[in-house]
């Protein structure tokens, strides 16, 4: 694997109402939702690191520690980011970052764990199996 410590990748959205917290029922207030902010933080992880990959592996979000501490307004652009602080094995973990044009709006740890797709698939499919 090629991940080393250092690598970055970052990931931007302008606010829409389909990302506030009403549109997608995480609030009622129209502002950015976490969970969008939480995806876009992953996006920012995923442009880091995935392109590295060999062909036929994927990273899988495993593990996310963020606090959104600001409120974004619909128009407004998100910036987030995510930098490689660790690789052990196939996690890789990330310290990462959002904001907006004003503020930090969010921060925190983000890991992510490399696997063979055809494998977890084969994971997933027999667990299916059981049901």
């Amino acid at each position: 694997m090629q991940i080393a410590a250092g690598l970055s990748g970052t990931a931007e959205l302008v606010v829409g109402e389909e990302h506030t917290a009403p549109s997608i029922g995480s609030g009622k207030v129209r502002v950015l939702a976490t969970p969008v902010m939480i995806n876009l933080i992953e996006a920012a992880a995923l442009a880091a690191v995935e392109h590295l990959l060999q062909p036929g592996y994927q990273s899988l979000g495993t593990h996310l520690d963020v606090h959104h501490i600001a409120a974004t307004p619909v128009g407004m652009k998100i910036v987030a980011t995510a930098r490689v602080i660790r690789v052990e094995g196939r996690t890789v973990a990330f310290a990462v970052e959002a904001r907006d044009e004003k503020d930090l709006i969010g921060h925190g740890t983000h890991e992510r764990v490399v696997v063979n797709v055809a494998k977890f698939d084969d994971r997933v499919q027999r667990k299916l199996s059981k049901v």
